[in-house]
């Protein structure tokens, strides 16, 4: 018995190692069961639709925490729409980079069916710059209808003024297909606005009167497609009618009216402006005056004084004095005469 004791005990251990490897492999089975049977229903689904995703691609977007219902039933419908030239890697790629790999399927079945030239790649990147690329094939196949102006800014007419001084209020409604090549990058519906408000100012600013626009409006629509305002844009202008057109105010009336105001406000200034300076004139030669009297006071004051000067220097005697005075009585009393007479003519006329 004691001779085989190490033999028992070597077989026994042996045996629990064979215990410990069968339980490793259980485990690891019963985890790859557990992996297996999570994806095993898309991969059947896949594989009946011939999709030919692995279960080996199945667990990578597993690991790469990409959702994968949502890359195999994508990858299912392009198969089943004819697009066999879409990987499960690329589908993937452009779900890691935040794109909608759904409205990217959805928007090729579409273009495919519409004959409409879309390759995946673009189809990507007009969903990665922001925009729903399947309105964009549905536009592109179904024309819309664009108001101008816009109903959300609030304004409710384009208002521009013809030669003759009225005012037109016009109101607009472009119809646009989306130019799939222009998508990325080509300006939105808002540059279309307001390229056609621009335009239909400029039409009808260019009228000469009000009436050829009322009596042709659709030669507003004519000028303004003439223009080439969809270039640069991600659209594809169709067609430009005007859908109301109102007259409104004389702007030329109102806009003379103003500036004969303004001129007789002008004239008005400048006329007390004038008066101003005439009071000042009046004024100033009325002290030009007074100055002068005061002169000549000043100087009559002096002729007495120069006579006794006279007289105390020898240069003017008595008689000479009294001749000098009777002068001035003669002359005086010739003054009187003469008032007098022009007096008497007035009284007898």
């Amino acid at each position: 018995m004691a001779v085989n004791s190490p033999l028992v005990s070597l077989l026994a251990q042996g045996s629990n190692a064979w215990y410990i490897a069968v339980g490793v492999i259980l485990l690891i089975g019963i985890v790859v069961l557990a992996v297996v049977a999570q994806f095993f229903g898309m991969w059947i689904q896949a594989l009946t639709s011939r999709a030919n995703v692995t279960m080996g691609d199945l667990i990578g977007m597993r690991l790469r925490k990409v959702d994968a219902r949502t890359v195999v039933i994508s990858k299912i419908r392009a198969v089943k729409a004819g697009l066999d030239d879409i990987s499960t890697a690329d589908l993937e790629s452009h779900y890691l980079a935040g794109g909608r790999v759904q409205n990217v399927i959805s928007s090729l079945i579409a273009a495919d069916r519409a004959r409409i030239d879309l390759g995946f790649k673009t189809a990507c990147a007009i969903d990665l710059a922001g925009r729903d690329v399947v309105e964009a094939v549905h536009t592109s196949v179904n024309p819309k209808v664009i108001d101008c102006p816009s109903t959300t800014s609030g304004k409710h007419s384009i208002d521009a003024v013809a030669k003759d001084g009225i005012q037109l209020k016009a109101r607009a409604r472009v119809t646009v297909r989306t130019n799939i090549e222009r998508l990325v990058g080509g300006a939105t519906e808002e540059t279309i606005i307001a390229r056609v408000g621009e335009g239909i100012v400029t039409s009808i600013g260019s009228a000469e009167t009000y009436k050829a626009v009322l009596e042709n409006p659709d030669s507003i629509s004519k000028r303004v497609l003439e223009r080439g305002l969809d270039a640069g844009t991600a659209f594809e202008i169709l067609s430009i009618d005007i859908a109301d057109i109102d007259v409104g105010t004389n702007v030329g009336a109102q806009l003379q009216a103003d500036q004969a105001e303004a001129d007789k406000r002008r004239f008005q200034a400048e006329a007390e402006k004038r008066a101003a300076m005439a009071r000042a004139r009046e004024a100033e030669m009325s002290a030009l005056v007074e100055e002068n009297r005061a002169e000549v006071v000043k100087a009559e004051a002096e002729i007495p004084r120069a006579i006794s000067e006279a007289f105390r220097q020898g240069n003017l005697g008595i008689m000479d004095y009294y001749r000098l005075r009777n002068i001035q009585a003669d002359t005086t009393m010739r003054d009187s005469i003469s008032k007098g007479g022009q007096g008497g003519e007035q009284k007898q006329s």
